[in-house]
């Protein structure tokens, strides 16, 4: 599976249903750490299983996330790539490639479980919301797309006594994504340049830019 649908089935769960949610150990520990959250930056660990079982490489980087829609994941080991949600749309550089994509936000990453953490109601709207247990040290929920055309199969989150540790989740495909967070700072003032994306000079643009008008000048 190439890296630009790993990301996107990290953090484009594009959902659209009424959702059951659930109550126990996981969801109050989801509780305590997203309630009053407004703005999130942190690390993570990313690594892919596909179908066969066979592990991929890990990955590794930094993140940043402000309510109501913007996000950045930055990856920087072993290979560099940029996502940012501006809150219009979502921009991918891959710089291996030269190349920029970008996607209307609403259609890409609106609904994801990383983004809902800043609005637990929308959470409850758009997910069924079931208690897992605890196990590996971390109590968790599962989150289950009941929409018409889900992209996963499940996302399974992870919580310790901090908040958010981990997040698996399982596409149509079987392949497997876990991802580990550390590092957490909530409610830090961000710099609005984070989620501002300017592609780089000579680099391909992909996908539905802006489109940016000049006004003629008068004499």
């Amino acid at each position: 599976m190439n890296r630009f649908i790993a990301f996107t089935a990290a953090v484009a769960l594009s959902l659209c249903a009424t959702a059951q949610a659930a109550t126990g150990p996981a969801r109050t520990r989801l509780d305590a750490f997203a309630t009053g959250l407004h703005s999130l930056t942190g690390k993570f660990t990313q690594t892919l299983t596909d179908a066969t079982g066979r592990a991929g490489k890990s990955s590794s980087g930094t993140l940043a996330l402000e309510a109501p829609r913007q996000f950045r994941w930055d990856t920087t080991a072993p290979y560099k790539q940029t996502i940012v949600a501006d809150g219009s749309r979502v921009w991918l550089y891959d710089p291996d490639l030269e190349q920029v994509t970008v996607r209307v936000q609403s259609t890409e990453e609106a609904h994801s479980p990383l983004t809902v953490l800043t609005d637990l109601k929308q959470m409850d709207h758009d997910f069924k919301v079931v208690e897992q247990g605890e196990h590996d040290g971390l109590a968790w929920l599962r989150l289950t797309s009941t929409g018409k055309d889900p992209q996963f199969d499940y996302a399974d989150l992870g919580f310790d006594a901090n908040g958010l540790a981990r997040m698996t989740f399982r596409d149509q495909l079987g392949a497997v994504t876990d991802i580990r967070f550390s590092g957490w700072q909530r409610n830090t003032s961000i710099p609005p340049a984070t989620f501002n994306f300017v592609p780089p000079k000579g680099a391909d643009v992909i996908g539905d830019a802006p489109v940016i008008t000049t006004q003629p000048i008068k004499d």
